[in-house]
């Protein structure tokens, strides 16, 4: 009898570990993707370096022991700079790093998931995103492109912009050519300025030769990688038109899906790291930079005219509301962020500025 119940349980766990073993085996699968970007070769921050599109693809293969292997193009060296979301809905390519409202052509909605005008800083934005239902919302409008994705990126409150003559009032914005992408520009152009999208790279020959007056990019130590500063010396804060700029993760679903999910919570995680890393890496970076455009490049760091900041405020509130009552998707996604916003100020107002506007003058 106790013979018998020995060989019964020796078969059971065979059977078992027969089971077992195509798991195993899948668990030990290896992946090989690629990922573009929308960023010139070894741009800090974006490319390159701490928190870059480079720098979360090492991670991911170090997490997965070498399971995901990503090899990173920058711009135009496999597709051009703004191809990367018909590369990844198609499959060419596996992912893309890059910033959300480069594919407001597809959806208006996207916007939401890069900045908004006047909107949250990077506390309230990714607040939004992990636990006020931004991030689900996102990922319901990829899902008609059969994406996925995520934030992976953020620069906090940028820079207003380089100009090449003094802006002494909003008068002075009309009829000024300027390179500047999403609802920004698009909130530019109602003050009659001449929006310009051009990607990274092309930016310091543009100004430079007057095609473009004025031009926007990130902060003080990418804007001076770009050497901007020998094109115009006009720098203008804040930058109301991106408090708090989102890179994107975007992702092919079907190639999403082919992975097991524990390399799939890697990717996840390796995104919420980068989104931390490349943030805190600009604060510790602009300060050094602004400092040595001001004191040793001749460029002048001002704030906005108040007229200036008031009037485009009117026009983006206007803008904003428009655009939202034409399309019910955008409709949704500006209520859930305005309505968290809110929600937000609130507590922002009662924490943030006044520590920004007292206690840490006192």
């Amino acid at each position: 009898m106790k013979r018998r119940t020995f060989l019964k349980a020796g078969l059971a766990g065979a059977a078992v570990g027969t089971l077992a073993t195509p798991a195993i085996v899948n668990a030990q699968q290896s992946f090989n993707w690629k990922m573009t970007t929308t960023w010139p070769p070894k741009l800090p921050f974006y490319q390159s370096g701490p928190g870059s599109a480079e720098g979360m693809a090492a991670n991911i293969e170090a997490m997965t022991n070498g399971r995901l292997k990503i090899k990173v193009y920058a711009a135009g060296e496999l597709i051009p700079a703004f191809g990367g979301f018909d590369a990844v809905q198609q499959g060419t390519v596996e992912m893309n790093h890059g910033v959300a409202y480069y594919w407001s052509g597809r959806k208006g909605a996207f916007e939401y998931f890069g900045t908004v005008p006047y909107g949250m800083s990077y506390q309230g934005q990714n607040a939004w995103y992990y636990h006020g239902g931004g991030l689900d919302l996102w990922n319901q409008i990829l899902g008609e492109f059969g994406m996925v994705g995520m934030p992976c990126g953020n620069t906090g409150v940028q820079m207003g912009g380089w100009f090449k003559n003094p802006v002494k009032s909003a008068a002075d914005l009309n009829g000024l050519k300027m390179r500047i992408p999403g609802l920004g520009g698009k909130i530019y152009a109602t003050a009659g300025v001449k929006v310009v999208l051009l990607p990274g790279g092309e930016i310091f020959p543009a100004l430079e030769r007057g095609v473009i007056d004025a031009a926007e990019w990130v902060g003080p130590y990418q804007d001076r990688r770009l050497g901007l500063h020998k094109a115009a010396k006009n720098y203008y804060t804040p930058g109301w038109h991106e408090p708090s700029t989102t890179s994107d993760l975007i992702i092919n679903k079907k190639a999403w899906d082919g992975l097991p999910k524990d390399i799939q919570a890697i990717i996840q995680a390796a995104a919420r790291d980068a989104n931390l890393t490349s943030h805190t890496w600009s604060e510790a970076n602009n300060g050094d930079a602004l400092a040595d455009l001001v004191k040793n490049h001749g460029v002048k760091a001002q704030p906005f005219p108040a007229d200036v900041l008031k009037v485009m405020h009117g026009k983006a509130k206007e803008f904003l509301a428009a655009e939202a009552a034409k399309d019910p998707l955008t409709k949704k996604v500006f209520d859930s962020y305005f309505a968290f916003k809110a929600k937000h100020d609130a507590w922002n107002d009662l924490s943030e500025v006044p520590f920004n506007g007292q206690i840490r003058k006192a």
